[in-house]
């Protein structure tokens, strides 16, 4: 009897080590989508939390990008069903544009 409680107290001891060893994975806010189409960023304005990831898919049948009025983000031209995601780090209210159609506009409201 003693050897099995020294058995178990030993198991225990190794996956309570196990355990502690194991970093743990940060928490990523869900993502979120924008759809471009018909030359409209969709939804046009989006109030997330810091450190959602934004996933821009063009939904329309010529090429968009997606550019930070203040630089702070940039893609590629996105022909039609590619994507372009940025994650909003910090808090703060991000303007953004389509660059092949600057009246394209939109606004991102990053909350702590």
């Amino acid at each position: 009897m003693d050897r099995f409680r020294a058995r178990h107290r030993a198991r225990a001891i190794i996956i309570a080590f196990l355990f502690a060893a194991i970093p743990a994975l940060p928490v990523r806010a869900a993502d979120t989508a924008v759809n471009i189409d018909n030359f409209t960023f969709t939804p046009k304005e989006l109030t997330v939390k810091a450190g959602t990831v934004i996933v821009f898919h063009n939904r329309d049948d010529i090429p968009h990008t997606v550019n930070g009025t203040n630089g702070e983000f940039h893609s590629k031209a996105l022909d039609t069903d590619e994507s372009f995601s940025f994650t909003f780090a910090k808090p703060g209210t991000y303007e953004y544009f389509c660059g092949l159609h600057p009246q394209m506009t939109g606004r991102v409201v990053v909350t702590p």
